[in-house]
């Protein structure tokens, strides 16, 4: 007999066809979700979630939940202070996507530093019969700050190196094993940069990280890069600077409310924006699937999960 197995979102390339396979799979549906897993609640053994939140609430209300595999290398969208005291688990997917979204934060980087979507614009309103397009920055010579420097960090770092950048990074504690100057200080590293880059968790810990002060330090001459989580900045904060220009632009990935984009942004030449595509790329993204099918299997089968978070 297979478990019952609740599915928040559609999950990654192939995952849901393996799912199928393996458990009795739970599709909350419009325009009543709620009442499709009332009529599940007690059987739910395993959840599954892309991005969508995982409250206190949702697991008290399925008393027999054994697992959260979360197809995210985030976990902050999941309680996991709740899932603690159940004696949940929770799973997520790190590692495959380290170098993609390493690339989206070159990506975001080069385009904002280099105006590369303006000139896209440019182009194709053909203003560029009508005059020269305005000038660039130049990479090299430039110093990048990296706000947490794991995984998706150093392959950040990796990757500036070849554009002939200065890295130095801030976060929680210093890494001796690293090359790199360390900040304690974020705002001391803001005010010495020409980028500042976020690849930090999310979560209560950097609620907020950059606010108003940091945005300040970072000044008229620097730009930030998101393609941590949009929690990490205060955005009302970044909507200040970004109007006054403050700062010099920003390439954002992330959001506070995703996938609501605060209007304003929209007509700032001096932001690129994208829809949250860190991982998104097909390989990527089938990868992660296969981890949280795998995870759910291991976890069934008594074996060891894969990746736990807690």
């Amino acid at each position: 007999m297979k478990h019952k197995l609740l599915a928040l979102d559609s999950g990654h390339p192939g995952q849901m066809n393996a799912l199928d396979e393996h458990f009795e799979v739970i599709r909350p549906a419009k325009p009543d979700p709620e009442r499709i897993i009332q009529e599940h609640q007690h059987e739910i053994k395993a959840l599954t979630t892309y991005l969508t939140p995982v409250s206190r609430n949702l697991m008290e209300y399925l008393p027999n939940l054994e697992i959260v595999a979360c197809g995210a290398v985030g976990f902050d969208h999941i309680d996991l202070e709740a899932a603690k005291q159940r004696g949940i688990a929770v799973t997520n997917t790190p590692d495959v996507l380290t170098d993609d979204t390493a690339d989206v934060a070159l990506l975001l980087l080069l385009n904002v530093v280099r105006r590369a979507v303006e000139g896209d614009a440019f182009v194709r309103a053909r203003m560029w019969e009508k005059g020269v397009f305005p000038l660039g920055h130049t990479m090299a010579g430039k110093t990048a700050g990296i706000v947490g420097l794991g995984r998706i960090g150093q392959a950040i770092a990796q990757r500036l190196q070849a554009f002939n950048v200065e890295i130095v990074y801030h976060g929680p504690s210093e890494k001796p094993e690293q090359p790199f100057q360390y900040y304690a200080d974020l705002k001391a590293m803001a005010a010495d940069v020409d980028f500042l880059i976020l690849a930090c968790r999310g979560g209560e810990a950097t609620k907020g990280l950059i606010d108003h002060s940091v945005l300040k330090a970072l000044g008229p001459h620097g730009f930030l890069i998101n393609i941590a989580r949009g929690s990490v900045v205060n955005q009302d904060d970044l909507l200040v600077a970004l109007s006054n220009k403050s700062i010099a632009g920003a390439g954002l990935d992330v959001y506070d409310n995703e996938p609501r984009v605060p209007e304003a942004l929209f007509t700032m030449d001096h932001v690129v924006l994208t829809p949250h595509i860190g991982s998104a790329t097909i390989e990527t993204r089938t990868k992660m699937g296969e981890i949280v099918v795998n995870n759910l299997l291991a976890h069934f089968e008594g074996r060891t999960l894969l990746t736990p978070v807690i």
